[in-house]
């Protein structure tokens, strides 16, 4: 296994050598099942890819938590980084009192 994904509903798996175009991302589900998706893009050592497409505007899921959403089609396989994802803060208002 080269990669690894932390919680099931994760989106994306963390390259744990670096991966280059089309060669196997391994990893085990959280049920044991070993898996690989085919690699489009050079995937640097701890950098992520996708394990199934992933729509423009939607979340990326890793951890179980979103970390981001997704600035275009990523598609399966394609490295994940911050040339297509972008974080989203709450707009929250904090009243300080001095």
């Amino acid at each position: 296994m080269n990669s690894i994904i932390i919680e099931a509903k994760d989106n994306i798996a963390v390259a744990l050598e670096e991966l280059a175009p089309g060669a196997a991302g391994a990893f085990l589900t959280k049920d044991g099942i070993a898996e690989s998706v085919e690699i489009t893009d050079k995937i640097p050592i701890y950098h992520k890819f996708a394990v199934c497409d992933i729509a423009a505007d939607a979340p990326v899921i890793k951890y179980g938590e979103h970390i981001g959403f997704a600035t275009s089609n990523i598609k399966k396989g394609q490295h994940v980084h911050t040339h297509n994802v972008v974080g989203r803060r709450e707009n929250l208002e904090i009243n300080i009192k001095k």
